[in-house]
C-alpha cells in the first residue's frame, strides 16, 4: 500500500510538472489532441462555436424522378467502405438523389473540414467586389502588422488564395507536434498565425497550407469589421436560403473562427455553394459575387507544382478533369465533397469519415463519384 501511494504521490507531481510546463509554452492544447486523437466530424461539441444564420429557407426542389434511380454497385460499396454518412445529387437545381447512413439526416451537422477554405475564398471575392479589400494584389501586411516587415512583406492576398505564400507551415495531420494540429486543437490562433515567417518565394510554387485561410480570415476581418460567421451569413448563408443555422467552430469562447475547416453544415445545404459558383456566383437572379471572380477561381493559377505548371487548383477551389467533364470542387480531410460537373449541371455532395486516396495522396473516389452519377444521369 506504502508502494502505491508513493508512486501515486510522484506521478502527480510529475503531472503537476508537465502541466506547468505545457503552460508556459503555450502547448496545453496537446492534452485535449492526445483525448480525442484525430479531428473527426463530430468535434463540434468538444470546441466553441459561432452560429452562422439564415433567415429565409428554401428547400431543394424535388425532381421528377427524386430518388428513384438506383445508385451501382460499385458506387454504393465505394461509399459504405469508407463510411459515408450523406450523399446527395443535385441536377438542373433540383435534388435528384439522396441517402443517408448512420442515424444522419438532412438536418445533421457534419464538419467541412477543408471545404471551408472554399467558403472564405468567396468571402474573399465578395470583400472585393465590394471594394474592403482593394485588390487580390494588396500586401497582406495592409490588413495584418506582422506582415509588414521582412519578406511577410512580400506576401499578397492573392498569394494566400492560391496556396503560394512560401510560409514556414508544416501541413500534418498525424503529428502531436505539428502546426496544423496546433491549429486545430490551439486556443490562440491568431498568435500562432502572426508567428509565422516566409521561407520561399511567394506567387512562385503551390504549396497546400491551411495556415493561408487562416490568414485571410484575418485580413477579412479587419477589412469587413465583422467575424467570419457574421459575414458568412449576411452574405451567403442567408442570401443562399439555407434550410439549416450552420455552425463555426472557434478556437476559444468568443475567439476566432477556425477558417480553414470546421464550417459545421448539412449535404443538402453544402450544395448551395455549388450552385452559387455553377451560376457563377448568382443565386435566384441575384450576383452575390462577381462572375470575373468565379471564373478566376475556377481557372489554374499560374504557379508550379512539384515542378509542373499547376493544373488543379485555382483561388481556394480545387480542379479537374474526369471522363472527359471538367470539374471543380471543395474537399476536405475525411473526404467530404463538393463537386461540380458544369456542363451536365450536376453537383455531387458527399459527407463521410474516411476518403478512398493513394498514399501519395491521389484521390480514388472522386472518379468513381463522378463516373457513377453520370451513368445515372446521363
Amino acid at each position: 500500500m506504502k508502494v502505491i501511494k508513493k508512486v501515486g504521490k510522484w506521478f502527480l507531481i510529475f503531472l503537476v510538472i508537465v502541466n506547468v510546463f505545457l503552460l508556459f509554452t503555450g502547448k496545453l492544447y496537446y492534452w485535449k489532441a492526445i483525448v480525442y486523437n484525430f479531428a473527426d466530424i463530430d468535434d463540434l461539441d468538444i470546441f466553441p462555436s459561432r452560429m452562422v444564420k439564415t433567415n429565409s429557407p428554401h428547400n431543394w426542389p424535388l425532381a421528377l424522378d427524386y430518388n428513384r434511380k438506383n445508385i451501382s454497385e460499385r458506387l454504393l460499396n465505394e461509399l459504405q467502405e469508407f463510411q459515408s454518412v450523406a450523399f446527395v445529387v443535385v441536377k438542373n437545381d433540383s435534388l435528384e438523389y439522396e441517402r443517408y447512413w448512420d442515424n444522419y439526416s438532412d438536418s445533421s451537422l457534419s464538419n467541412s473540414f477543408s471545404m471551408a477554405k472554399s467558403v472564405i475564398g468567396i468571402l474573399v471575392g465578395i470583400a472585393v467586389d465590394e471594394g474592403k479589400i482593394k485588390s487580390l494584389d494588396d500586401p497582406v501586411g495592409n490588413y495584418i502588422q506582422k506582415y509588414r516587415e521582412g519578406k511577410n512583406a512580400q506576401v499578397t492576398v492573392r498569394h494566400l488564395l492560391t496556396m503560394s505564400s512560401g510560409l514556414d507551415w508544416d501541413e500534418s495531420y498525424s503529428s502531436l507536434t505539428s502546426r496544423t494540429t496546433e491549429e486545430y486543437y490551439g486556443t490562440r490562433l491568431n498568435k500562432q498565425m502572426s508567428k509565422l515567417r516566409v521561407v520561399n518565394e511567394p506567387g512562385k510554387k503551390f504549396d497546400y497550407m491551411s495556415c493561408n485561410t487562416q490568414l485571410l480570415a484575418m485580413v477579412l476581418k479587419k477589412a469587413t469589421g465583422k467575424n467570419m460567421s457574421e459575414y458568412a451569413s449576411e452574405k451567403l448563408w442567408m442570401p443562399l436560403n439555407a434550410m439549416h443555422d450552420a455552425q463555426w467552430s472557434l478556437d476559444h469562447k468568443e475567439g476566432n473562427e477556425k477558417a480553414y475547416c470546421c464550417f459545421y453544415s448539412n449535404a443538402r445545404d453544402f450544395a448551395r455553394f455549388g450552385k452559387l459558383y455553377l451560376d457563377s456566383g448568382r443565386w435566384n437572379g441575384k450576383q452575390l459575387v462577381s462572375e470575373k471572380y468565379v471564373l478566376e477561381s475556377i481557372t489554374p493559377a499560374p504557379l508550379m507544382d512539384n515542378g509542373k505548371p499547376n493544373t488543379t487548383y485555382g483561388y481556394h477551389w480545387w480542379l479537374g478533369k474526369e471522363h472527359g467533364e471538367k470539374i471543380f470542387y471543395a474537399r476536405g480531410l475525411s473526404g467530404q465533397y463538393i463537386i461540380v460537373i458544369p456542363a451536365k449541371k450536376i453537383i455531387i455532395v458527399r459527407l463521410g469519415k474516411k476518403r478512398d486516396k493513394t498514399p501519395d495522396g491521389i484521390l480514388n473516389d472522386v472518379p468513381v463519384f463522378v463516373e457513377e452519377v453520370l451513368k445515372m444521369y446521363r
